[in-house]
Parts: C-alpha cells; structure tokens; sequence
C-alpha cells in the first residue's frame, strides 16, 4: 500500500515572484517525491504453488510429452485404415514375336487389373488400441517428470527462501557491528577500549560485508533456477514469499497401497505393462487370416473374341507350421518381458516403502532440533548477547567479549537457518517419494 508522507516547506518566502518560484519548486519535489515511492514500490511476492503452475504450463520438456502423446493418438486414429488399392494396365496372352500360332491367338488381349487388400477387423482394432495406450505412456512420463521439476522448483524456492533469512540475519549483524565499533571508537581517545579491538570489530564487520555479497549472488542464482524451470526470461527478477510454515512431523506408515496411487513413476509402469499386454494381443492375432480381392478385365484385340475377366478372393494361412512359429515365439518373448516388469515394479515399491519410512524418521528428527534451536538455544544465546552488550555499554565489559557473545548469537543463527534448509530439503524428497 502507497503511504503518502507529509511535507512542510521551510521558511519559503510567498512574496512577489521568488515566492512564487519557491512554491512551485517546492510542491514540484513534493511530487516527485511521491512519484519516486510508487515507482519503488515492492512487488508482490510469488508463491510456490504459482510457480508450480508455470511450470506445469510452460516447461518445454513437459510440453514435448504432451506433443508425443497426441502423435500417438494420431496413430490410433490411422490404424483402422486401409492399404491403398492397386490398379494396373497391360496385355494378356500376347505371344513372343516370331512364334508360329493361328492368327486369332497372335492378337491378344488388352488387359485392365484392379486389387485390393482387405485387412482383418479384429487385427485393426488392436493396433489402435496398442497405439492408445503409448499415448498413456507419455502422458504417465509427463506427470513422472514434472514430479522431478516439481522437486527442483521447491528446493530452489526453499533455498531462496533461507537465503533471505540468512541475509536479514547477516544485516541485523552489520547494524551490530557498526555500533559496536562506533562505540569503541568513541571510547578509544577516552583509554577505555584496546587498538586491537577496533580493528578486530572492523574484520567482522568485512566478514559480514562479504558474506552478504555470496548471499545476495547465490539468491540471483537461485532466481535464475526458477525462472529456467518456468522457461521465463533469465533476467527476469521477482520476490518470493518467505513467510513459509516449517514443515509439519509426518507419520511413518506408508503402505504400497498408498503408494500404487500417488507415485507417477508406478503409474508409468502400469501402463507400460497394460500396453505391452495389448502387444501380446496384437501378437496372437496374427494367427487370424488376412483377405484380399483381385479382378482382371481382358478386352481382346481381335472384334471377334469376347470380352473376359477373371475375379479372385485370397486368404492368408497363417496357422501353417512355417508361418506360425514367428508369432508364437513373438508371443512367449513378450510374456517374459512382461513378468520382468512386473518383479522391476515389486522391487520399486518395496524400495520406495522402506525410503519413505527412513525419510519420516529423518525429518521428524530435524524438525526436533530445529525446534530446539528455535526455541531454546538461540533465546538463550540472544539474552547471553543482551546482558554483556549492556555491560559494554555501562563500561563493566571488553569489546572483545561483546563480539564473543555476538559471534555464538551469530553462528547459532546461522546453524539453525542451515538446519531449517535441510529440513525443508528432506521434505521435498519426502513428498517426492510420495507425489504430493
């Protein structure tokens, strides 16, 4: 929200001309005041779940998943098509030149020929459905996927967010030292503080100073990270909302009931074993015959012979012995690829079960002693700081001291933001290992 500030003209004189040019320069650089606090006013702060969507809308590789899924459905729509029809033209019972032959039989006949192939219905619809589910399997890859950018996008967003504590913490440092050494140089003339001190504060100081620096580049990075997620311009800035709860303690029971539903990579595994499953009926059907029709039209060169034609329909035999042995084995192949699958998905959930149930106990005993340092160890090191900082201030401590008390404020600080990162880092693997 905008805050309008009060302005009051000093001692502006309203006389005459230059009274009137004061006015107006004056109300001027009001304006340009309240202009300057719109422009530099914060945006609004993007949430995760807003760039989760982004990335479920824009990233190219989720895209080039949904662009394969519909090529295969473009594939099932052609599979109950048939092959083109065959046409030719030429001569029929025309002799080699130079043979002795009565004259009727030396003319011939001109000879038109029309062939089609008819493909077995139940053939078809099994290649379509063969083809729709390879449309399921991409689709299945596409939520698999964006389950593994979904983990990047929070680890990046949780590790902004703990740099943007560490950098109000690292500021909150900088104000300390920075009056912690006005003081000692106000007291040094006076012998009230050591040479070595000052300069001893001046070192923290730059210590601070530099690790604001890393701070702020790592959270550039870190901007950059989403905004290639989000396929957004990398230039591109914005601020994140760092007002995140901590992570609440989970349980441990995850059944592989549970995990058949959420986990995507499953879900591709189902449908890749569904599809394979269609193959083998694909396969089988094999054993079916395919047709075919063929009609010849003879039109002789002598007047006197009659028209002709011949018409034929031709069938496959596909249960012969030599031509049946393809398939079958086609078939037993599949059928052990399939059953493979099957013990790969087994193993899958049976890993995944003991992962999810060692990533809660894990996560549940950083939340503890984060919670500790949240609670108990910083408070105590705050009042540690506090009572010897008004010491200093009241002349019955060192500075050295001071910047003692500061530095274990300071580190503890810094351990718990460290702790809290890895905290939030072990609930996106624990919510990646359960899809959610």
């Amino acid at each position: 929200m905008l805050s309008i500030k009060k302005y009051r003209l000093q001692s502006l004189p309203l006389k005459g001309a230059g009274g009137c040019f004061a006015f107006a320069a004056g109300l001027l650089l009001m304006l340009f005041n309240v202009t300057a606090s719109q422009a530099q006013a914060p945006q609004q702060p993007v949430a995760l779940d807003s760039v989760l969507q982004t990335i479920r809308s824009n990233n190219p590789m989720l895209q080039q998943y949904d662009l394969l899924a519909k090529a295969q459905e473009a594939y099932a729509e052609g599979a109950t098509g048939w092959m083109a029809p065959m046409v030719g033209a030429g001569v029929f019972m025309l002799p080699y030149p130079g043979q002795n032959v009565e004259r009727d039989e030396k003319e011939g006949s001109y000879m038109l020929s029309a062939e089609q192939a008819i493909p077995n219905p139940a053939k078809q619809r099994a290649k379509q459905a063969y083809y729709d589910s390879r449309a399921a399997i991409e689709l299945a890859k596409a939520e698999a996927t964006f389950n593994e950018l979904r983990a990047e996008a929070k680890t990046a967003y949780y590790n902004w967010v703990v740099l943007e504590k560490k950098l109000d913490v690292l500021q909150d440092s900088e104000r300390i030292m920075e009056y912690m050494l006005k003081l000692a140089r106000i007291r040094y003339p006076y012998s009230q503080g050591k040479l070595g001190s000052i300069y001893k504060a001046e070192a923290r100081l730059h210590e601070v100073e530099n690790m604001q620096l890393m701070t702020r580049n790592e959270i550039i990075q870190k901007n950059v990270a989403l905004n290639t997620l989000m396929n957004l311009p990398k230039e591109q800035t914005f601020r994140i909302d760092t007002l995140i709860s901590i992570p609440e303690a989970v349980v441990l029971a995850a059944d592989t009931a549970y995990l058949t539903e959420t986990r995507s990579d499953i879900l591709q595994l189902d449908r890749t074993i569904e599809s394979m499953r269609l193959g083998v009926e694909q396969e089988r059907l094999e054993r079916k015959p395919d047709f075919r029709l063929r009609f010849d039209h003879m039109t002789p060169r002598n007047n006197m012979m009659p028209d002709q034609f011949t018409a034929m329909g031709m069938v496959t035999i596909p249960i012969a012995p030599w031509s049946s042995k393809m398939y079958k084995a086609n078939v037993k192949a599949m059928n052990l690829e399939i059953e493979a699958m099957q013990r790969e998905r087994e193993n899958i959930l049976n890993e995944a079960q003991g992962m999810v149930r060692n990533m809660a106990l894990e996560l549940n005993a950083k939340r503890e002693q984060v919670e500790n340092y949240r609670t108990k160890i910083i408070p105590a090191l705050k009042k540690n700081y506090d009572v010897t900082m008004l010491a200093y201030e009241q002349n019955s401590a060192e500075l050295p001291e001071v910047i003692d008390a500061w530095e274990a404020l300071n580190m503890a600080s810094m351990e718990y933001l460290d702790n809290l990162q890895e905290l939030y880092l072990l609930a996106v693997a624990y919510e990646k290992e359960l899809e959610r």
